[in-house]
């Protein structure tokens, strides 16, 4: 590993890259590896199990990915306090993070009854179907508590740069998950539920193995000890871990709301711009993921810059960071350039929807370029704790997309796809005005 006072060029890269490949491989084999449960249940031929499935995780998703802030606020503070050298910092972070996953997941357990009905109500599910997805869910829901706790074990890994470990975890993790759908679904013939067992024991499984890495992490074993210590649960701390929380909850909710804007005006201009526009969107989503590590490198590496108080170190760190996530946003775009309308195409059968993907294809090579500053700013932002100028930033994003949306109707598709473009603009050009005030204060 890279030593955290290495300012040379190559020093940077090494660091940047030692966190950026292990999470960019992880972030990519976990939605390949996502999708064996649509293909595994696609080869009963039921459309019913196949829409309960789909209906089941999606719903649990729009649950869960809220409280993702976990693994965000987890990796800045735990890098911040190995900035400094303070181990008993760390083991503090990570048992206030257990502590959190474990109370939002008995407050989702205890509503469970209610958010479930409610959930497949809001969803329109109907008649079979909606028995099928709540056999799914009823089975899978209790994997939400194992989802949260590797939430803040993983954020915690991460915020101790312990990429690898965290990647053969979450690779080995979903492997069992494959091999689980195929013999339950395809051996066993359990349907719907053998894809919900699946994927609540991989999840268990997961929360074993980084179990097992953390504990073997020096702070870790302070942890446990620190719970019954008052000093733990200081007022002070523990506003400083929810206002964090708070900030990077409402700025996934506005993340949300500008896709589901997003959907909606696609969906305003028939099935077939709809269908489009949801395969592009996957090559996007796909192409975010293959940007990630570089958002988590922004947060290890300026977090533990800001625990230094090393401002040199930091302002390095931003711009190599841009510079190498930029290179790889325009080696992505120029792939997506020459083989998203193919790529694209490959989801659908349907020659109308194959033709309109192929008019919109240009925003799958545009979307990475545009977009990757931002993920960058964001992960710099978190790694500093600066949330709240995020979400000031992300609502300022939001009011400009919204508007865009409007004024760029008489574009039809081509303007939907402009103002979500500009949109992504608008949130990098909000952060790098608010990024010099924050660092001389946060610095000074």
């Amino acid at each position: 590993m890279t030593g955290r006072g290495d300012m040379t060029a190559a020093g940077l890269r090494r660091a940047i890259l030692a966190i950026a490949l292990p999470a960019t491989l992880t972030g990519v084999a976990t939605a390949l590896f996502g999708m064996a449960d649509t293909w595994v249940i696609g080869q009963l031929g039921e459309p019913v199990a196949q829409g309960a499935v789909e209906l089941g995780a999606r719903f649990l998703m729009a649950l869960l990915v809220v409280f993702n802030f976990l693994r965000s606020s987890t990796v800045a503070l735990t890098a911040q306090a190995t900035g400094r050298g303070d181990e008993a910092a760390q083991a503090a972070v990570l048992t206030r993070a257990l502590a959190a996953a474990l109370l939002i997941g008995t407050v989702l357990l205890a509503l469970q009854p209610l958010a479930v009905s409610l959930g497949l109500e809001m969803f329109g599910a109907r008649g079979a179907l909606v028995e099928q997805a709540r056999t799914y869910v009823g089975i899978r829901y209790w994997g939400g508590l194992p989802w949260l706790i590797n939430t803040a074990l993983t954020g915690w890994l991460i915020g101790r740069r312990q990429l690898r470990q965290v990647m053969a975890v979450e690779i080995g993790a979903n492997i069992v998950h494959v091999l689980l759908d195929v013999s339950l679904v395809l051996g066993l013939h359990l349907g719907v539920a053998g894809i919900a067992v699946a994927t609540l024991t991989s999840e268990t499984l997961k929360l074993a193995a980084l179990a097992v890495v953390a504990a073997r992490q020096g702070p870790a074993r302070q942890a446990l000890a620190l719970v019954r210590q008052r000093a733990t649960w200081e007022a002070g701390e523990l506003l400083k871990l929810l206002a964090l929380n708070r900030d990077l909850f409402l700025r996934t909710l506005l993340l949300m709301a500008a896709n589901i804007l997003f959907a909606r005006a696609g969906a305003q201009q028939g099935p077939t711009v709809l269908a489009a526009n949801a395969i592009l969107l996957q090559l996007f989503m796909l192409g975010a993921l293959a940007l990630d590590g570089f958002e988590s490198a922004a947060q290890v590496l300026t977090g533990e810059a800001l625990g230094a108080r090393d401002r040199a170190a930091f302002d390095r760190q931003v711009r190599h960071i841009l510079a190498w996530a930029g290179a790889s946003a325009a080696i992505l775009a120029l792939i997506y350039l020459i083989a998203a309308p193919s790529l694209a195409a490959s989801f659908s059968t349907d020659p109308a929807v194959i033709a309109t993907v192929r008019t919109y294809a240009i925003w799958a090579a545009v979307l990475p370029l545009v977009g990757v500053a931002s993920f960058v700013f964001d992960g710099v932002f978190i790694g500093a704790s600066w949330t709240r100028a995020m979400l000031v930033s992300m609502t300022a994003a939001l009011a400009a997309f919204v508007a865009m949306q409007i004024g760029f109707q008489a574009w039809g598709n081509q303007g939907l796809w402009l103002a979500f473009s500009l949109f992504f603009v608008a949130r990098a050009a909000g952060q790098a005005w608010l990024l010099p005030g924050l660092a001389r204060r946060s610095f000074g």
